[in-house]
């Protein structure tokens, strides 16, 4: 409903360099400087810019501190306030949708990521051919608590994706606009932005060292929820990946086991029955277990014949993403 919204109210500016999508959420002491940080950099290097600033339901002050700059700021600073939070997923998939420059840029507005490695970061995308570049913080200013579980999220993230990235949550990267269109951001998948880009065809991913900045103002948002969450957003985003097309490809083989189990299980319960005389039959767990696993096994078919109906529902709704035609 947002990206719609927001995408027929605003006009296409084709000759933009530059978009900073910058996702607030109760930071109102860092705007002011960060913006001014942000203007200096690319003034200097002669980019034109905006920042696009998705306030995420602060219950602070920093959508007046956005105001704000939005006057002072005259033509640089697109804003958009959500009622309520929504989540970083949320902020971003809307900035996405308003960015209008070549590159988009997404940076945290804690002041720990640098706006000056945005002109580097542009570079490798216009002149490197870079679909997308992710910023690796190799120096950290964060807590024991948060850096532990954020090289275990990459470690497996390498491993099932095949995107040899050292920082998969830098909130630090740099896009072509065309990328973070296609991309469809929801939950916390944000965290996952690369693995979504690969999935629709970008894969050439490139990445950059970049400065990490101990955090002046606010507090970290980083809690226990997020290890739970960024697991199980990582479970889904390979489930979805790899079966969204084909959903009964999964479904439909683990249920043809379950029934050929339970199906052998009852079969053997009987042939002793009948043949050799075998009392008490009904009686035993090897007659519950068949019974369990055919129903099992009912189920997984059944769901992924229900997923099949509406994938190829879905399916005449929608287009797919063609490069090229001839």
């Amino acid at each position: 409903m947002f990206r719609h919204f927001y995408f027929s109210i605003k006009d296409h500016t084709a000759d933009m360099d530059i978009s900073i999508v910058v996702p607030v959420y109760n930071e109102e002491e860092s705007l002011h400087p960060l913006m001014e940080w942000i203007n200096r950099v690319l003034s200097s290097d002669q980019k034109t810019f905006e920042v696009v600033f998705i306030d995420d339901g602060s219950s602070d002050t920093s959508w007046q501190v956005i105001e704000e700059l939005k006057e002072k700021y005259s033509g640089k600073v697109t804003a958009i306030k959500f009622r309520r939070n929504y989540g970083k997923s949320a902020a971003l998939d809307v900035g996405f949708e308003a960015a209008q420059g070549d590159v988009v840029i997404t940076m945290d507005a804690d002041m720990q990521d640098s706006p000056d490695e945005v002109p580097a970061l542009y570079d490798m995308v216009m002149n490197e051919g870079y679909d997308m570049v992710s910023g690796w913080k190799k120096k950290r200013h964060d807590p024991i608590s948060k850096t532990i579980p954020s090289k275990l999220f990459n470690a497996v993230a390498r491993k099932a994706s095949g995107i040899q990235l050292h920082d998969f949550n830098c909130g630090l990267k740099a896009y072509k606009n065309e990328v973070v269109k296609d991309v469809n951001v929801y939950g916390d998948m944000h965290r996952w932005i690369p693995v979504l880009a690969k999935w629709q065809g970008y894969a050439n991913i490139g990445e950059k060292v970049v400065e990490h900045r101990a955090r002046e103002f606010g507090v970290s948002k980083f809690g226990a929820k997020r290890l739970i969450s960024g697991f199980l957003d990582l479970l889904s985003i390979f489930f979805v990946g790899k079966f969204n097309k084909q959903p009964m490809h999964f479904f439909g083989t683990w249920g043809i086991i379950f029934l050929a189990v339970g199906f052998l299980t009852l079969i053997y319960l009987t042939v002793s029955k009948l043949i050799f005389e075998v009392s008490g039959i009904n009686d035993r767990p090897l007659f519950f277990f068949g019974i369990l696993v055919l129903i099992i096994g009912t189920q997984l078919f059944l769901t992924g014949f229900l997923a099949e109906l509406v994938i190829n529902n879905r399916s005449k709704e929608r287009s797919y993403n063609i490069s090229k035609r001839i």
